[in-house]
């Protein structure tokens, strides 16, 4: 599950992998997998907790399940800091994207079509992320 933090400008965060080395550099939301007998929201609170030295509260999901690889899913909350300033515990780098910015960094193939919808919920316009992209 992933965490889509919004700031009070509109920006979203967005974390840069450090691991596994054919991931490292590209960038993605926040979040984490959730242990046995962990609520998913909870472990989400939890992993932002863990990765950025935040807590935070979790709104509305966006959109529903997003299918990763052939056996995984996704799913991820728009959120906001309520505690702390987001550092890159365990990540290389951390920004804060305008929506017209999203492109600016190469995302992770599974995070993509939720950064262009996302994108267009706060405003970037159609056709921000390519002709027609779906997501």
């Amino acid at each position: 599950m992933g965490a889509a933090i919004l700031d009070g400008h509109g920006r979203l965060l967005a974390a840069q992998r450090a691991t596994p080395p054919a991931l490292a550099g590209r960038w993605e939301l926040p979040g984490g997998k959730v242990e046995d007998g962990e609520d998913e929201r909870d472990a989400l609170v939890r992993e932002c907790l863990e990765e950025l030295g935040v807590r935070v509260r979790l709104g509305d999901p966006v959109g529903g399940d997003w299918p990763i690889g052939p056996h995984g899913t996704l799913r991820v909350w728009f959120a906001e800091v309520v505690a702390g300033e987001p550092a890159a515990l365990e990540h290389r780098a951390l920004r804060w994207l305008a929506p017209a910015d999203l492109e600016d960094v190469p995302w992770l193939p599974a995070d993509l079509p939720l950064v262009r919808r996302i994108g267009r919920l706060l405003g970037a316009g159609p056709g921000r992320f390519g002709r027609g992209a779906a997501g």
